[in-house]
């Protein structure tokens, strides 16, 4: 079955529009959660936030529409 990752990155929402081809439900949630580890590395290493940051999520949809959202919340507070 395909499935498609759309990347949300607060009110940004960046559709995957290729997919990937995977075996399982349990595949495209292992992928999912890769993925959403990946970028929230990235988020905490490059945005400039302070205090309530924004929501980042990976959702997980296929021909037939959504089936799984995997989202974490950035909060930095600085002890500048």
């Amino acid at each position: 079955m395909r499935y498609y990752f759309d990347l949300r990155d607060g009110d940004i929402l960046t559709p995957d529009e290729v997919g990937l081809e995977l075996s399982s439900f349990h595949a495209a949630q292992e992928e999912a959660a890769r993925s959403l580890a990946d970028l929230a590395r990235e988020a905490l290493r490059t945005h400039h936030i302070d205090g309530a940051g924004g929501l980042i999520a990976v959702e997980v949809r296929d021909d037939e529409g959504p089936v799984l959202q995997a989202r974490f919340s950035v909060n930095v507070d600085r002890k500048l």
